[in-house]
């Protein structure tokens, strides 16, 4: 790819893309760009070969970069200075800023119903891409409109009926939403509530996150969706796969439904065979096909 001027944000080569993730696993990326702004990242997908594969990554809480790594460009867009606003009575938030940072700043500023955001370790972008929840609410729940990107570096404001929306599932109707267009900011309507409260219930679900998941090792949340009628955890727990190793790569004990990397020695294909483990056992043993969450993205070695 030829290099493109004029740019102000960052650009590397081969970048190790474990320090992107959170498994801290896997390879690099051919090229990885932290844009400066909006403006600088305009101009950044203006410039990219049409046929570039791209991806955009927030904390890397959903994502896993085969060992091989991956030859495309990836865009760096969290950013701990973010912008977040209150206007009028929606909350504004652009995608580079952390889910809980958002439940912080709307519960600061007398807003309730943002608390579960606390509970998704992720970035505002990466929470709409997915349509992230816990705690029995989503993020699409509370959009009311958003601002994406093209790859021609256009803007575009959209409302939710633009959208198809699903459990861990969000499509742009008539275009490949993560091939074509990615989110830049959203606009989330909360309810007028009391401060206290929501501050109270934001420490409430992050105790319970600390004592039900095991957050004191490299993971990357829940591997696989909640089939319908199930929990996933509890359909690996039943199959007594709990502390089941592949490699570096463990199924965590305190919730099944996590895999660990806890001497951070897994590679990526220890994680991919592991996940790979657990659905064969569990469509064995209860005939249920687990789906997972996390993204996969690269080459094998």
């Amino acid at each position: 790819m030829r290099e493109p001027t004029g740019l102000r944000g960052v650009l590397s080569k081969n970048e190790p893309m474990a320090k992107h993730v959170t498994w801290r696993a896997g390879g690099a990326a051919a090229r990885a760009y932290t844009p400066a702004d909006r403006a600088d990242l305009a101009a950044f997908l203006a410039n990219l070969p049409k046929g570039e594969p791209v991806c955009f990554v927030g904390l890397g809480s959903n994502l896993l970069v085969r060992d091989g790594g991956y030859r495309g460009t990836v865009v760096l867009m969290h950013n701990p200075q973010a912008a977040m606003r209150v206007e009028g009575d929606l909350i504004y938030a652009e995608a580079g800023a952390a889910s809980p940072k958002v439940a912080r700043f709307a519960a600061t500023h007398g807003f309730e119903g943002a608390e579960f955001l606390a509970g998704i370790p992720g970035t505002i972008g990466g929470a709409l891409a997915m349509n992230a929840g816990c705690y029995g609410a989503e993020t699409w729940d509370v959009v009311a409109k958003v601002t994406t990107i093209s790859r021609a570096g256009a803007a575009r404001e959209r409302g939710p009926t633009e959208f198809e929306i699903g459990y861990r599932h969000v499509v742009l109707r008539g275009t490949r939403l993560g091939e074509d267009e990615w989110f830049l900011a959203g606009w989330f309507r909360f309810r007028t509530g009391d401060v206290k409260r929501s501050r109270e219930r934001i420490n409430e679900l992050l105790a319970t996150r600390i004592a039900e998941q095991p957050l004191d090792l490299p993971n990357a949340g829940s591997v696989f969706r909640n089939p319908p009628g199930y929990h996933a955890a509890q359909l690996i727990e039943g199959c007594g796969l709990k502390g089941s190793e592949i490699g570096g790569a463990r199924i965590s004990e305190k919730h099944a439904n996590f895999i660990v990397n806890p001497k951070g020695r897994a590679r990526a294909a220890d994680i991919e065979a592991l996940i790979a483990h657990a659905r064969d056992t569990v469509r064995a043993r209860f005939g249920v096909e687990l789906v997972p969450e996390v993204r996969i993205i690269g080459e094998a070695t």
